[in-house]
């Protein structure tokens, strides 16, 4: 099976691994620091690290102060942490409809959903084009809110020549597997603002206070610490920090990779009226994640079926986060985001990843010919 996402293992990879198991600290060591300045170098702005993406979510509504009953905008395509991570802090999820050509969040439909609870607006750039953040970002401007940018597709991608996660007021990264470089479980925050950051490293370990002119407590001694509000631990080792490091130092190969691919199947079904290739706007740069493709919702399922009983392992990306069972509660349903369920029923994730070969790639096309001609 051809698989629509797989990491890219190397030598250098593992002798980086190695060197850190060798080494006096598994965790909460150099490497930490180290992995994180020089994913400040590639996006822009301080980072952090912690253990997933969806942990990097939680890390930032925490730092935002989420509370019972503030509202969060989020779009319908995205993976479900999106909202998980905000719904579980007492938020409730407001869906605002997406774009029909890039299926990231439409600005207008953002500002008629702005109330007076509303504490953030979530943007995921999906596949890895990054979201129409300037209009976004005026949007949250005029209302005193918070601009979050899920960013887990799109780590490596510009938009109008500015590294994704030096915009927002806090960006999320995945560093899954499938996603552009990978840590095997991992991810980061990254923010401009100090303060934000801050919170959001420190709810990351435990809130824990390790800075005696902080402390509340006086007198406990130089082994003290303490905690003045809750946090968890998210701390991202430093032997997947290691490979972190490792892994993104060949970043620039893997979009370079994915870019090739990006543009070969494009040009290979520009001229088939029964496939809608991406799109890419003009002022972005993408560190494409996926290649989604849109075919006829009626033979979606039919040519899913088929292309995996050939061996290309296809995917559909995503169940608008609205559909699934756990939202039931909260009145949503079917016809409510025209848009986002238009785009999920007609989508197909096609493989890309730095390690399919000519041969994969060419199969893919021409296993996806024989059906769709």
């Amino acid at each position: 099976m051809i698989p629509y996402g797989r990491h890219s293992i190397d030598d250098s990879d593992i002798e980086a691994v190695v060197e850190a198991l060798k080494s006096d600290w598994l965790t909460t060591g150099p490497l930490v620091e180290k992995f994180e300045q020089n994913l400040e170098n590639i996006v822009g702005a301080p980072t952090i690290t912690v253990t997933s993406g969806t942990a990097a979510l939680h890390c930032a509504y925490a730092a935002i102060g989420v509370k019972p009953g503030d509202e969060i905008i989020t779009p319908p395509i995205t993976f479900i942490a999106t909202q998980a991570t905000a719904a579980l802090m007492g938020a409730k999820i407001v869906f605002a409809d997406v774009q029909e050509d890039t299926a990231n969040i439409n600005p207008s439909a953002v500002e008629a959903l702005i109330t007076d609870r509303t504490k953030a607006v979530v943007a995921v750039d999906y596949a890895g084009h990054p979201a129409d953040l300037d209009e976004l970002r005026t949007i949250t401007n005029k209302y005193g809110i918070y601009l979050i940018e899920d960013a887990a597709h799109s780590i490596g991608s510009t938009y109008k020549n500015r590294p994704v996660g030096s915009i927002a007021d806090l960006t999320t990264f995945s560093f899954f597997p499938t996603k552009n470089f990978t840590t095997a479980e991992g991810g980061a925050i990254s923010s401009s603002n100090p303060e934000l950051l801050e919170r959001a490293r420190k709810f990351s370990r435990q809130g824990l206070v390790r800075e005696p002119e902080n402390f509340l407590l006086q007198g406990e001694g130089p082994w003290h610490q303490e905690v003045h509000e809750f946090g968890l631990n998210y701390r991202l080792p430093d032997v997947l920090c290691a490979l972190g490091i490792s892994q993104l130092s060949r970043l620039a190969n893997f979009k370079k990779r994915r870019r090739e691919i990006f543009d070969f199947y494009t040009n290979a079904f520009s001229e088939i009226d029964f496939i809608q290739t991406p799109i890419e706007k003009e002022f972005v740069d993408s560190n494409w994640h996926l290649y989604p493709v849109r075919v006829p919702q009626s033979h979606r399922s039919d040519i899913y079926k088929f292309l995996r009983s050939q061996g290309i392992g296809v995917q559909v990306n995503y169940l608008p986060a609205h559909l699934h069972p756990v939202f039931e509660s909260k009145g949503l349903k079917h016809g409510d985001f025209p848009v986002a369920e238009s785009f999920y029923a007609s989508e197909l994730s096609l493989p890309i990843s730095f390690v399919l070969t000519e041969d994969d790639i060419n199969q893919v096309v021409e296993t996806f010919e024989r059906i769709v001609l």
